[in-house]
Order: structure tokens, then sequence, then C-alpha cells
């Protein structure tokens, strides 16, 4: 699994990172619906109802150990979850390597 991206700020042991970044790898493959960089630095996805307390645990869990990234939660037409994702400039390719990560 390829995480040359992840940057020094992140505080998750290594040998914990393929496993968060597998969870997220479920997490687009099973739920997300759409996916749209708004910009260098934020990114909106959309997914399924059904993942609401997956996103919810999962992105607290992820704030707590790469506390740059700014997660925003609300409700998207069709009873889905949005997700903000935003991460300040200097941390612009961290968000290129979550991006990449989404399903074609």
């Amino acid at each position: 699994m390829d995480d040359h991206w992840v940057p020094v700020a992140c505080t998750l042991p290594t040998a914990d990172r393929p496993l968060r970044l597998a969870e997220f790898d479920q997490l687009f493959a099973d739920h997300l619906r759409s996916a749209d960089r708004v910009g260098p630095h934020t990114l909106d996805l959309v997914l399924t109802s059904e993942s609401r307390a997956t996103v919810t645990d999962l992105t607290a869990r992820e704030t707590e150990c790469c506390s740059f990234f700014d997660f925003t939660i609300t409700e998207a037409p069709g009873n889905q979850v949005r997700v903000r994702v935003s991460v300040p400039p200097a941390y612009a390719a961290v968000l290129d390597g979550l991006s990449e990560r989404l399903p074609r």
C-alpha cells in the first residue's frame, strides 16, 4: 500500500497506517457516491446514509493523529452524507494522496 504522501506530522504509528488506509479504501468502495475536488485544499465527498456512523468514527480517529485535517459532516440531498475534507495549504499533497485513493 503506497503511503508516501502521509506526512511526518501524522502521529499514527507507522504499523497502523496500512490499516487506516484500508479503512478509508473500504469506506470509499462501499459508500462513496460522488467526489468533487472543489479547490486545491478542499475535497467534497457524498456517501450513503448507511455510512454515517463509520464516517463519524473514522474522521474523528483521523483528526486525532492528523490534526491538520478538517472534516465537516453534513446532510446531503437524498438522505446522504456530505463530508468536506479541508487541509491547510502546506498539506495539499496529503489531500492529493487521499484523492488518489478514490475509486475511479
